[in-house]
């Protein structure tokens, strides 16, 4: 496998870089994602993006794509990663945006993709339920079909920034006399819909990042049927693919852990700094190892993209060894860090004057926030499953 790029390839990576580093928007200069306080915070990176025609790389040109090869696309992802940009949310762009192009009908692509591409319009995800988490198909919102219209009722958890939402892409079953795969249905849902309540799950940093939906009486217009009715699950299998795949981080991750041998070079262990340590040494070059791994098959899957194979079951082990390295690097910078990430574990701003580096803010919260990873998106015990099965034929 060639791993050079070509001087065309190193000529997109300095126009990259120059772009970032000229219309990076002045608001968000300094604070991490953690850190955003209004909506405008989470969106307007995305619309410089847009505006320069950069927003959704991995769509099809006639949508709004950028046309990039797989290269560029991957030369595009590092760059943002050095710059430390906050990944652009994904619920519209990489999650129902896909969906929508290649499932739905022409309306509704006239209708949606757009306000998807130009941040206009807020999406969150409707899977996971109270009881039917990784056991998605055991979900039991109903849509009862009534005339031209769907009256939905039920839950929704989990619901990342559904506080900011203008649509909810919903799987629901419409039929409950079937196989559970068989009879769920994929719906675009307005959230300011009579009968639609968001109420916050509050995490224990204090942050409000995740939500209850509750659907009461929710009328809905049968036009918002993705595909055909009780094929959702299909269009869900797809969805989480892209979704997975996008979860390994890479790029993320080599920023991250540079961030980590900064902290490990500034803290010291009985006048010795931390990465001169053989123990935190090894811990470090071990986790290099495995980034270097998992690096290897990202470049080896989108090497079948680009000769036009989609991404199947590989994207499971992207998904599994990505969120394990991510928390890994939050338990070492924990590590580093030690007792001055304590104070902490509570909200930001609990501490007026912290004790303690500046690189200790938030370690707590980002450590216990990042458990999450090995569990949305599929968890990773899930994930082995689809290998078992996908891969090995067991």
């Amino acid at each position: 496998m060639d791993l050079s790029f070509s001087p065309e390839d190193e000529a997109f990576r300095r126009e990259v870089h120059e772009f970032i580093a000229n219309n990076y928007p002045e608001r968000l200069k300094g604070k991490n994602r953690r850190e955003f306080s209004e909506r405008e915070d989470f969106l307007a990176w995305q619309k410089v993006l847009y505006k320069k025609g950069w927003v959704a790389p991995l769509w099809p040109k006639e949508y709004g794509g950028t046309g990039w090869s797989i290269t560029q696309r991957y030369i595009f992802n590092e760059e943002c990663a050095r710059a430390e940009t906050p990944q652009l949310l994904a619920f519209g762009l990489s999650m129902v945006g896909p969906v929508i192009y290649t499932f739905g009908n022409e309306a509704q692509k006239k209708r949606f993709l757009p306000g998807i591409l130009s941040a206009e319009d807020w999406w969150c995800q409707g899977y996971s339920e109270p009881g039917s988490g990784s056991d998605l198909a055991s979900l039991r919102t109903r849509a009862v079909r009534e005339g031209d219209h769907y009256i939905v009722n039920g839950q929704k958890t989990w619901t990342t920034l559904a506080q900011y939402a203008d649509w909810i892409f919903c799987l629901v079953r419409t039929d409950p006399n079937v196989k559970q795969q068989e009879g769920i249905s994929f719906l675009l849902i307005d959230m300011k819909t009579p009968g639609i309540t968001v109420k916050p799950i509050i995490l224990m940093d204090g942050a409000h990042e995740v939500n209850e939906v509750f659907f009461d009486n929710v009328k809905v217009p049968a036009e918002n049927l993705i595909g055909e009715e009780n094929k959702g699950w299909t269009y869900a299998k797809f969805l989480l693919v892209n979704e997975r795949s996008g979860i390994a981080g890479v790029a993320r991750s080599k920023k991250q852990i540079e961030r980590l041998k900064e902290i490990a070079t500034s803290e010291t262990v009985d006048g010795t700094p931390l990465i001169g340590t053989d123990e935190f040494a090894r811990k470090i070059a071990e986790l290099e190892i495995d980034l270097t791994a998992l690096e290897f098959t990202e470049l080896r899957t989108l090497a079948q993209e680009a000769k036009g194979k989609h991404a199947g079951p590989e994207s499971s082990i992207l998904k599994i060894k990505g969120t394990e390295v991510q928390q890994r690097i939050t338990e070492l910078t924990l590590e580093a860090v030690g007792y001055y990430a304590f104070p902490y574990a509570r909200a930001f701003g609990d501490n007026e004057f912290p004790p303690g580096p500046d690189y200790a803010v938030g370690q707590s919260g980002t450590y216990f926030n990042m458990r999450k990873t090995s569990i949305y998106g599929g968890s990773n015990e899930i994930q082995r499953n689809i290998i078992a099965k996908a891969v090995l034929g067991l």
